[in-house]
């Protein structure tokens, strides 16, 4: 079998899907696996962390999310990583990832821990991580929104991280904000941790600009 197929992205695609649609029609045990702050600080659940990102409101937030996932955790994972990280690329990608799911979560769980009216779900922290790793290594490529309209990553990314700020900021929805901005950070962090020599290749590429110019 084709091993771009078995990656590590396809695979927690796969199993997110299944695990989101099983407890979609379960509310009982969605509330034993989402972000619960309340009931984590009283109880110790920590693993609610991790579960949470493997459940989602609906249908279409699943799609997103996973659709966001394949495309760029692939990405990272065939390409990236193994050219710029060297060895064990797998268990890098796991940490991105699943770091990005678990410190997303921090600052929601630390606003929300005397709240019991509060809870969150998604692996919207966990895909911002490997979204903002990818802008990290091609900063001027472009993403197609909609799938027609071109806007370079490193652009698209500023705004969304200015919008998320700011939408955390005014409090007027409920969704967490703060956590897609806290999965991004860690995205570059982790990443830059991983090989310092990618800040000063990043920089170097963001100054040069798109090739187009």
């Amino acid at each position: 079998m084709n091993s771009e197929l078995l990656t590590f992205t396809n695979i927690i695609v796969a199993l997110t899907c299944l695990v989101s649609m099983m407890v979609m029609q379960d509310g009982q045990t969605k509330s034993k696996l989402l972000l619960h702050p309340y009931t984590m600080k009283r109880h110790q659940q920590w693993y609610r962390f991790l579960s949470s990102g493997f459940i989602h409101a609906d249908g279409m937030h699943l799609a997103i999310n996973m659709f966001v996932l394949w495309s760029f955790g692939n990405a990272i994972e065939n390409y990236y990583y193994p050219a710029f990280l060297g060895s064990l690329t797998t268990m890098k990608f796991l940490f991105l990832y699943l770091g990005g799911v678990v410190v997303a979560s921090i600052p929601s769980y630390l606003r929300h821990a005397d709240n019991p009216n509060y809870a969150a779900l998604g692996a919207s922290g966990g895909v911002s991580a490997v979204v903002f790793a990818v802008i990290l290594f091609a900063p001027w490529q472009n993403l197609y929104l909609y799938g027609v309209i071109a806007i370079p990553q490193i652009l698209a990314g500023a705004g969304y991280l200015y919008y998320s700020w700011y939408m955390d900021k005014k409090a007027v929805d409920n969704i967490g904000h703060m956590a897609h901005f806290a999965g991004a950070v860690w995205g570059v962090v982790f990443t830059v941790f991983m090989n310092w020599d990618l800040l000063g290749r990043f920089l170097q590429l963001t100054l040069q600009g798109p090739s187009w110019l």
